[in-house]
């Protein structure tokens, strides 16, 4: 099966690659269109594997069909990434050749399916939709947490490429654990996309840079997106703050990758406090699966016994799922013992870090790996604002003043990506029209004639 489903995306890698833009743009047109027509068959296989409402189920395809036709728009109206250098014979320090650069498709791609978006980020998420846009097949690998609905979602996707006039093998879903380590490490996958954890997108990765032949693999892996508040923004806004800081760690019962899990706050601050309160009018959830949950009340568990972390709000389980547990420990405490404090938590909790003064505020931003997302809330007038920016800059890939990081926006300028272990290319984004980037690679023609170069480098 397989090896079927791997030598047919061999095979359609070229003539996929060398289809017009044009010609790719209406095919990605197509799928979405046909994603929107098949809603009422979708939604309630969603809910049924995901545990997920209705209301959050329509948005997010709305969201996924949303990207493929975004793609398709840019395939389009942009212009082709082309540079051409004419012959010059005076050039320094030497003559120079005609030279004709431009982007190819990588080939064949893997891409592996989160479990929190079953619509935007798996079958027909953005790493499908700008692999196809770049010109690449992808062989998608499952998530098991929604079986039922990646096998339906991926014959509408297929059935939809095939009706464009796709090569057979431009798409293909496959399935089981074993498999996509057989994917990565097979010599026609020339590139793998990976959202979910950290120690499955290492290994994985490890796998991807082990081959006899390396290949690119844009894993994104963890993040604990953390959120300082300056004591002038507390002063000022504390009660606006610390609701906007529970809706956003408890939206989709704590289940985004871009949840804030640190709320680094004033320690002489009413904060904390504002916060519990409303962290306990929450209502209880339920998680995606049972492994998740297990993850869940493990880390919980772990963090919550840490020496020096209090308990808040201490989260309860039902037959509706937890409900949002609140954590407390010091900057001195967090900078002493990081890598056990700074622990990514799956679900609806989140840990509140008091400092003392600004010089701790940015000894926190320091001690901080790689993250998807930073936010500031601060005041214009605030002195400890450029330098905490500052930090934030060399350590996230999306940095936010005054909001809040759980809204990926789907458009030209996003950067979801940032420094491991939140990703493992942090030079590339996996949301936002910049994604195909990854699968793309640049070629250079020297002194080739004009009816042998490809349409879009000749005169």
């Amino acid at each position: 099966m397989l090896e079927d489903v791997l030598a047919a995306a061999d095979r359609a890698a070229r003539p996929w690659g060398q289809r017009p833009p044009a010609d790719r743009a209406a095919a990605l047109t197509r799928v979405a269109d046909a994603l929107d027509a098949a809603a009422e068959t979708l939604i309630p296989l969603a809910q049924k594997e995901s545990h997920l409402p209705d209301a959050r189920l329509r948005g997010e395809l709305v969201r996924t069909t949303f990207q493929l036709r975004l793609f398709a728009e840019r395939l389009t109206e942009a212009e082709p990434d082309v540079i051409i250098d004419k012959p010059d014979a005076e050039w320094p320090p030497g003559p120079r050749p005609d030279l004709r650069r431009m982007l190819v498709p990588i080939g064949p791609v893997a891409v592996f399916a989160a479990s929190n978006f079953p619509f935007a980020f798996s079958v027909a998420g953005g790493d499908t939709a700008s692999a196809l846009a770049a010109g690449c097949p992808v062989v998608l690998k499952a998530h098991p947490g929604h079986p039922e609905l990646s096998e339906a979602t991926g014959d509408i996707v297929r059935g939809a490429l095939a009706v464009s006039g796709a090569p057979d093998g431009t798409f293909n879903v496959v399935h089981g654990e074993e498999l996509g380590k057989e994917l990565v490490l097979d010599r026609r996958i020339r590139a793998v996309a990976f959202t979910g954890s950290l120690r499955g997108g290492r290994a994985l990765f490890d796998l991807a840079v082990s081959r006899p032949d390396p290949i690119p693999f844009y894993g994104e892996l963890g993040s604990i997106n953390p959120v300082f508040v300056t004591e002038a923004a507390a002063r000022e806004r504390g009660a606006e703050i610390a609701g906007g800081y529970v809706d956003s760690f408890t939206l989709g019962a704590g289940q985004f990758c871009t949840k804030p899990g640190l709320f680094v706050v004033p320690a002489d601050s009413e904060l904390a406090t504002l916060a519990a309160k409303r962290v306990r009018e929450r209502a209880a959830a339920p998680l995606l699966n049972e492994r998740i949950a297990r993850g869940y009340a493990d880390t919980v568990g772990t963090l919550g016994a840490h020496g020096e972390v209090n308990t808040l709000v201490a989260g309860t389980d039902s037959a509706e799922g937890p409900t949002p547990t609140l954590l407390s420990t010091t900057a001195e405490a967090l900078l002493a013992d990081p890598e056990a404090l700074r622990t990514e938590c799956f679900g609806p909790a989140s840990l509140v870090v008091h400092y003392r003064d600004n010089d701790e505020l940015l000894a926190v931003a320091r001690s901080l790996a790689g993250e998807l997302t930073g936010t500031v809330h601060g005041e214009d007038t605030d002195e400890v604002a450029r330098p905490l920016l500052d930090e934030l800059v060399e350590r996230v890939g999306r940095v936010l003043w005054n909001g809040w990081p759980t809204g990926v926006a789907v458009t030209y300028a996003m950067q979801h990506g940032g420094p491991y272990p939140a990703t493992t290319a942090p030079l590339h984004t996996s949301v936002g029209t910049t994604a195909t980037a990854r699968f793309l690679r640049p070629v250079a023609f020297q002194n080739v004639p004009q009816h042998l170069l490809p349409e879009v480098l000749r005169d």
